[in-house]
């Protein structure tokens, strides 16, 4: 009988190539994921040296980071963001790879576009020149971020030289308390074992919660998996999956759908396979979650205060915790909640998904935006915009106040014309809250759930959603 396996130990094994001296191992990428920002170099260093591309059919393409959200009217008012795209279209020509433009209606981020044409499936390994590329992890993929030369080597090879990651299987069991989203459940995870307590590792994410949750708020915690130091994060695929890839144009269709389930199903970890580490985590001990510092694992709870660097367990965290109060412009011992906000944004591949956008609506629906925040909702994708728009979510957001924009990354990185300007607090769905993370070097970002970033925006300040909304019945991501 064969030893049990993770379905990481399961993915990573069939898609070896060989096995390289030092431990290292050559691995095929199944799925190639590439937008306007860290492609040219890589198809300039393939053109320096007379490569073609190795699968083109294997890569997938799209615009994101420096789309402009108000206005798609060729030229772009950025000359370099105008440059980018069209060295992406023609790249993505002259190599015949399919790119979903702007034009396409299909246009999105690249972790929200991969799924939602079946892209992404379980049980492949995926690459992407962005950080977040673990958000793919959701399907029972094994999906990783990676550099502009390593976009180069998979453009050229189809493989990358990688060190094997060890596997740590985090359990959330129990009932989520109401008013606790997915967010919630990733930003408390990343508080709990720190920003950097999953180098060397993949998180399994696993138990009750999870296999409750639907496919959009897998892909948020799978997200945010990287913010936690994780290489990668992922979820077993079961019907929940199957369900959500059905029909979808880039999956098999009739006998090789029932084929394709059945090997997906087989890929979940066998009972008794070996982790390298187990966390177990109460869900009743989640509550709505907020950063309040300058790394995502500086999280609290909306009801804690901000920590006191005297309370530091050594001399390295007290000087963290002093650098982030100094940036946040924030008192230890103060009180999270109340915190002036002078900018809301929804947006970004952390939560800009259409459960995100029914969310936040029936909360928002008859509400208005307080005086003096700015507050601005991106949809993920055009296929989120546009079925936003045929339900009547975006007169909800527009009648309350916000800027209704395209599709876009927007002010997650600002590589657009969306940044904060000088010291301006934000109340971001997104994934990062480093400094200057959203386009000015003194801005401040408050991570939060898209229904916490609602409260925001309607009272001016970071507020309990429960307080704010009454504490709502069904809780979805």
């Amino acid at each position: 009988m064969s030893q049990p396996k993770s379905l990481f130990e399961k993915v990573w094994d069939a898609h070896t190539v060989r096995d390289l001296p030092g431990g290292r191992t050559q691995l095929l990428i199944g799925t190639h994921l590439i937008h306007e920002v860290t492609s040219p170099q890589a198809f300039g260093m393939l053109r320096d040296a007379n490569l073609p591309v190795r699968m083109p059919e294997r890569t997938f393409a799209t615009v994101d980071h420096i789309v402009p959200t108000h206005s798609l009217v060729e030229p772009w008012e950025d000359p370099l963001a105008d440059e980018m795209v069209q060295h992406l279209r023609r790249n993505t020509e002259e190599h015949g790879i399919r790119l979903f433009d702007v034009t396409s209606g299909l246009q999105g981020i690249v972790h929200m576009v991969g799924p939602e044409q079946g892209i992404t499936q379980p049980g492949t390994t995926i690459a992407c020149g962005d950080s977040h590329t673990s958000t793919h992890g959701a399907f029972g993929a094994i999906a990783f971020g990676i550099g502009t030369s390593q976009v180069r080597d998979v453009l050229a090879t189809q493989t990358l030289v990688m060190n094997e990651l060890k596997v740590r299987r985090i359990e959330v069991n129990g009932e989520l308390r109401p008013g606790v989203y997915a967010k919630d459940v990733i930003l408390h995870i990343i508080r709990t074992l720190g920003a950097k307590g999953g180098i060397g590792y993949a998180y399994e994410y696993a138990g009750d919660v999870f296999d409750r949750m639907s496919m959009e708020e897998r892909m948020t915690v799978c997200n945010m998996s990287i913010e936690g130091g994780a290489r990668c994060g992922y979820v077993n695929p079961d019907e929940t999956t199957f369900a959500y890839l059905e029909g979808r144009p880039y999956v098999p269709k009739g006998a090789a759908w029932d084929a394709a389930v059945e090997r997906w199903r087989a890929l979940a970890s066998d009972p008794g396979c070996h982790y390298d580490d187990v966390v177990v985590i109460d869900a009743a001990d989640i509550a709505p979650t907020v950063t309040w510092g300058i790394n995502p694992g500086q999280g609290i709870s909306i009801k804690e205060t901000i920590p006191d660097p005297a309370a530091a367990s050594d001399e390295a965290e007290r000087a963290s915790i002093e650098d982030a109060l100094a940036h946040m412009k924030l008192q230890a011992g103060a009180p999270i909640e109340g915190t002036k906000v002078d900018v809301a944004f929804f947006g970004s591949c952390t939560n800009a998904r259409l459960s995100d956008f029914l969310e936040a609506a029936k909360v928002l629906e008859g509400r208005k935006v307080a005086p003096g925040v700015e507050a601005i909702a991106v949809p993920g994708s055009q296929l989120v915009k546009a079925e936003c728009e045929k339900r009547g979510i975006d007169k909800i957001f527009i009648d309350a106040g916000f800027e209704w924009r395209g599709a876009g990354c927007s002010m997650c990185l600002a590589m657009n014309p969306d940044k904060l300007v000088g010291d301006q607090l934000c109340a971001s769905s997104s994934n990062r809250n480093f400094k200057g993370r959203q386009g000015s070097a003194t801005g401040r970002t408050v991570l939060m759930s898209p229904v916490m970033v609602m409260a925001a925006a309607v009272t001016g300040r970071v507020s309990d959603a429960r307080d704010v909304f009454g504490t709502p019945q069904e809780v979805v991501a």
